[in-house]
């Protein structure tokens, strides 16, 4: 079984004689399901003075782009600060939080694709460490769909946001801890940081082969298979298909009342993608895009995980649907992630390049050929920082 960064600083009493703030959620738990801030609380010689919840909060129960709320944590009578507010200025701790603290402790579970907000959220609080001279301590934990693909392309300069507040990969590869130390190398975020390593993680691994429990990570989020396709079809968010949220298989399904199931399913099985077959189903929203309507499209069946090329499957899946109803298909025009004048799209996909490929009609090949060099460019850059 992998230990992770929180065991081993148990353990070892990493964090002793501290004045600690965790930023933590659900999933910063022990192998035996005890949270972070219970083990802090207990823990001999750490005084644990806050917490921080990221988007959806340090108990998990607030659902995708509402606002969390500042609060009192039941079971230590530790004050809860909010990292996900009505603006962008909400994403980053208060100076007065931070005041009397010595450290920020980090112990979140990320699943491994930059559009999850967590490690936005990582970068943002190592920024306010540094501005406050705290130490910021990552407790690592394994990258759930694996640390050795990477895929996808980076951010371009003016397309930045909470999906992408750096130029990284959509398929990072890295964990938490590795993240932090390319934060603070590659894009100077000058903060004393420590990196409380796993013991047992290889990068190979899935997270089915670390014995450790899964924990949703969002609500959104209820398998490794979600994981393992969602830094393909989160980009299905920046457009009016449905991603199958309000129901139980978020970005396993995805639809819209207007297509034909079974014409997507034949049109999508043509690309001959990696590790993935498709069925023709329909379902019905329960809230999110097409609420209460009858929705036509596709489950995502994951045949070999290794395989799986999941960006490639997410822009395939895009230029299927829209291909049965130009007219029909639309891109995301709210406001997402708290930016109002770029498309949603664009903010996933790293610049306008993609969507404006897309409306010529480009080929799912043509379309991912541009990220290829931006992610060859990117492993480069990411491997002094590899730490498994």
């Amino acid at each position: 079984m992998v230990e992770t960064g929180l065991v081993r600083a148990i353990e070892q009493g990493a964090l002793k004689g501290l004045r600690v703030g965790a930023i933590c959620n659900p999933t910063s738990v022990d192998a035996n399901l005890r949270h972070l801030a219970d083990l802090l609380h207990e823990a001999d010689g750490v005084t644990l003075a806050a917490l921080f919840g990221p988007e959806h909060g340090v108990r998990g129960d607030v659902q995708y782009l509402e606002e969390v709320h500042g609060t009192v944590d039941p079971r230590t009578g530790v004050p809860e600060h909010s990292l996900y507010g009505q603006d962008f200025a909400s994403l980053t701790p208060r100076d007065e939080h931070l005041k009397d603290l010595d450290a920020l402790v980090f112990d979140i579970q990320d699943v491994g694709s930059r559009y999850y907000t967590y490690l936005a959220t990582m970068g943002l609080c190592m920024q306010a460490a540094a501005r406050n001279k705290l130490r910021f301590v990552v407790l690592d934990r394994p990258n759930p769909i694996g640390g050795a693909a990477v895929e996808g392309g980076i951010i371009h300069p003016g397309f930045e946001s909470f999906v992408g507040l750096w130029p990284i990969a959509a398929r990072h590869g890295l964990t938490a801890g590795e993240c932090a130390l390319l934060l603070k190398g590659e894009f100077g975020i000058d903060c004393e940081l420590g990196v409380m390593q796993m013991e047992g993680w290889q990068r190979d691994m899935l997270f089915d082969q670390t014995g450790l429990p899964w924990v949703l990570p969002s609500p959104n989020m209820p398998s490794l298979d979600t994981a393992l396709v969602y830094p393909g079809l989160c980009l299905l968010e920046g457009t009016n298909l449905s991603e199958g949220r309000g129901t139980t298989k978020p970005f396993e399904l995805f639809g819209a009342p207007w297509l034909d199931g079974q014409k997507l399913a034949d049109s999508l099985a043509s690309e001959e993608l990696p590790g993935v077959r498709f069925r023709p189903c329909a379902f019905t929203p329960t809230w999110d895009k097409h609420r209460g309507a009858r929705c036509q499209g596709v489950q995502i069946h994951i045949w070999d995980r290794r395989a799986l090329e999941p960006v490639r499957l997410g822009v395939a899946c895009i230029v299927h649907a829209r291909a049965q109803d130009p007219a029909k298909f639309a891109w995301r025009t709210e406001k997402y992630e708290f930016v109002e004048t770029i498309p949603a799209i664009d903010l996933l996909a790293g610049s306008d390049t993609f969507r404006g490929a897309v409306e010529a009609g480009q080929t799912v090949d043509a379309l991912c050929e541009p990220w290829e060099a931006e992610c060859a460019e990117f492993v480069t850059k990411r491997a002094s920082y590899l730490l498994y």
